[in-house]
């Protein structure tokens, strides 16, 4: 974990109109064998409404994203076993992928993390599902959570 000192530092150099970085849930993925099999639970027998199915092909991800009240689900199938969803199922098995924090402005909001002293996964925004601007902060730094900042593009 970071420590309080770095995170009050790396949050001095961040403008007023952009803190607190996050601005609450965007999403929760979860890791499925089948779109079509998760689709049957979440959308046809609990009556979640599937806004949209997307391919990443960046990501090797099959997604499909539910209304949450207040956020969503994106449930990801992995498009190949060498996939990072695909190796996450095989050592891990279907389940909690990660948790997606709302952010204004994620190039700002990863350089902020950054600056603080928080490994993360990507060096730079990238466009993920829903045209999103996405990264993900190292789950070694988070309590061993996989956090994605994600900055709605729809």
């Amino acid at each position: 974990m970071i420590d309080a000192e770095a995170i009050r530092t790396a949050l001095a150099n961040v403008p007023a109109a952009l803190k607190p970085l996050s601005s609450g849930l965007d999403h929760i993925g979860v890791a499925i064998n089948s779109l079509t099999e998760g689709l049957a639970l979440y959308r046809d027998l609990l009556g979640l409404e599937l806004l949209y199915e997307e391919e990443v092909a960046a990501d090797g991800v099959r997604v499909a994203v539910l209304e949450l009240g207040g956020g969503h689900l994106e449930l990801l199938e992995a498009m190949g076993p060498d996939t990072p969803v695909g190796r996450f199922i095989a050592k891990r098995g279907p389940g909690i992928h990660h948790i997606a924090l709302r952010v204004k402005d994620c190039a700002q909001a990863l350089a902020a993390v950054r600056a603080a002293g928080c490994p993360t996964l990507d060096e730079a925004p990238r466009r993920g599902a829903g045209g999103k601007q996405i990264a993900f902060l190292h789950p070694k730094a988070t309590g061993g959570v996989l956090l994605e900042l994600c900055q709605p593009g729809r």
